[in-house]
């Protein structure tokens, strides 16, 4: 393992910097010169306005009409966000960016190095002043949203900077006001800012400056309770900070899988990796966004720092299994189950079932469709995913409870709406309206009969429901063997002896795409054995005509599912 990673400044932008994370509060720790900037963002800081709750005209039915007729307007009207809301508010529901502190050292002082103990989480930056040398300590609570700068003689500011500050036209726009000073100063409030939100807690920042720097964080309702909540959160003692946060860390390595790795910049990139999983996934924070709590203070977070299940989510929480990390998959499950009353309307609507459950790809912390992007929305894949991996994770940990009592009822969900999205086509099931995440974006023709991607989840939540039913003494229902059985393992196309995986019927990978979801049941549903005999060919000329594709418009989470998939293929 590596026990450390250094930084070397200038460190001149907020995403150069170093990270420290509990799921729910983020630092980032950058800078260049005599001037270090310490980001704060929140996972939790929602704008909750706006959004697309599912209507009755977004039914399956009316959805394949209007395909069938070529209707792309008809489409973008049905998946349009709200046309009556408000002026001056957003569309859609958003993270919202917070702010940084400055400190400012003595004007002789010169930044040098970061480096960031894994076991211990912790933070040292050194510095240079004229010939001498000093060093500051940094550290975040990992259950309490409390940070601690160590050896802070040199430090002579400390300047606020929020992101009213730096994006005020954009926040006003859509209806916000700017921060106020927190309180008065006090003993123990150094300095702080309460900023109220429209239609939600606001959110403070607050420090002390004594021996040390100690920066509390939270939500209120009014700058006033704001300001009683953060007294109270400064009265932690930085030895309490530091002896806690450096036990729960060590306890956390202690606990996760040990990988050796021949190379070291391999090392480097798993270690970090895991401890970057850590701080995203903190069974004591909020479960994981598109950026977890690293929110950029000078500008709204890309796709609104939403949950995305059509690979984002189910990216960042793969190391839970494989590094036996499981307990950090429970506040994704929580929040997935809380809003099952909302998955459950959108089956009705969509596929007329009254015991379903339909997860949009794009939604915010309250199960909301973020709207526009019809073929995300209609991405059924994306339920039997978290189905998929909620029977995974009661499978690595044996918790035949969660299985009853979630998992089991979830996948029974997930499988009613599909079955309603199914139709007799002679000896076999079809599904005349799929789609393969993202592929050709909302276009009109963004869509096919049997989708490879549909229906290799369709046959692992089949699969699964099966050795659930088996593992919790129940009857299976007939059902989910017929569509096991009746159901295409995947589309192919080319002629016989040349064949391989299609996006859907007459459609090939026609060039660089950043899902591979058409080789869906080879990763993630493993559902296609590639040493069967029968498939190991097609699977082979699959995999040729995706190399030859390349690479060019990936983005990074490409690559760790592209790594899988050589991986399965040996």
């Amino acid at each position: 393992m590596m026990h450390q990673i250094d930084w070397h400044f200038p460190l001149p932008r907020t995403h150069t910097g170093v990270p420290l994370g509990n799921g729910r509060t983020g630092v980032l720790v950058w800078g260049e010169g005599n001037r270090l900037c310490i980001t704060i963002g929140r996972a939790d800081l929602w704008d909750h306005r706006g959004g697309l709750p599912w209507t009755a005209d977004q039914s399956y039915t009316n959805i394949w009409k209007l395909l069938e007729a070529n209707d792309a307007a008809g489409i973008e009207e049905l998946f349009r966000p709200s046309q009556s809301a408000p002026e001056g508010t957003p569309r859609q529901p958003t993270v919202l960016p917070f702010g940084r502190i400055e400190l400012t050292l003595h004007p002789a002082c010169r930044l040098q190095t970061a480096r960031l103990a894994l076991m211990d989480g912790t933070v040292t930056v050194t510095y240079t002043r004229g010939s001498a040398h000093g060093e500051m300590h940094l550290l975040l609570h990992p259950e309490s949203d409390v940070a601690v700068v160590r050896g802070t003689t040199d430090v002579t500011s400390i300047t606020p900077v929020t992101s009213w500050d730096l994006m005020r036209e954009k926040l006003e726009a859509v209806g916000h006001t700017a921060p106020v000073t927190l309180g008065l100063e006090t003993e123990a409030v150094s300095g702080g800012w309460f900023w109220d939100l429209p239609n939600d807690p606001g959110a403070w920042v607050a420090w002390r400056l004594q021996n040390e720097l100690v920066v509390a964080v939270g939500r209120s309702g009014d700058s006033t309770r704001a300001a009683t909540a953060a007294s109270a959160a400064l009265e932690i003692s930085a030895d309490d900070i530091e002896e806690q946060s450096i036990g729960w860390w060590r306890r956390y390595w202690r606990g996760v899988a040990s990988v050796d790795l021949p190379n070291r910049h391999l090392q480097e990139i798993h270690d970090f990796g895991i401890y970057l999983f850590a701080g995203l996934t903190n069974p004591t924070g909020v479960a994981a966004t598109l950026q977890g709590p690293w929110i950029e203070e000078y500008d709204y977070p890309p796709w609104s720092s939403d949950y995305h299940f059509n690979i984002n989510v189910q990216m960042c929480y793969s190391p839970a299994f494989r590094s036996g990390a499981l307990d950090h998959l429970r506040p994704l499950f929580d929040l997935v189950w809380s809003w099952r009353e909302t998955l459950a309307e959108n089956a009705r609507l969509f596929a007329g079932v009254s015991n379903g459950y339909m997860l949009p790809h794009a939604v915010d912390d309250r199960g909301l469709c973020m709207g526009a992007f019809w073929t995300g929305a209609v991405d059924h894949g994306c339920t039997a995913w978290v189905a998929q991996m909620m029977y995974d994770y009661s499978s690595y940990s044996g918790d035949d409870e969660f299985l009853r009592d979630r998992a089991f009822p979830f996948m029974k969900g997930a499988f009613e709406v599909y079955r309603a999205m199914l139709e007799d086509d002679a000896d076999e099931l079809a599904m005349s309206v799929s789609v393969s995440p993202e592929y050709r974006g909302r276009s009109i023709n963004a869509w096919g009969r049997n989708a490879s991607f549909q229906l290799a989840a369709l046959h692992r939540l089949c699969d699964n429901l099966a050795a659930a039913a088996a593992r919790l003494g129940e009857s299976a229902d007939p059902r989910w063997a017929e569509v096991a059985n009746r159901l295409p393992e995947a589309t192919l196309i080319g002629d016989p002896g040349e064949q391989r995986i299609a996006l859907w019927e007459g459609t090939d990978l026609e060039e660089s795409h950043r899902h591979h979801s058409h080789l869906a049941s080879i990763v993630p549903f493993s559902t296609i054995d590639p040493e069967d005999p029968a498939w190991r060919p097609v699977v082979e000329r699959s995999l040729q005509h995706w190399v030859a594709r390349g690479m060019g418009l990936w983005s990074g989470w490409c690559m760790s599912w592209a790594s899988q998939i050589h991986s399965r293929v040996g």
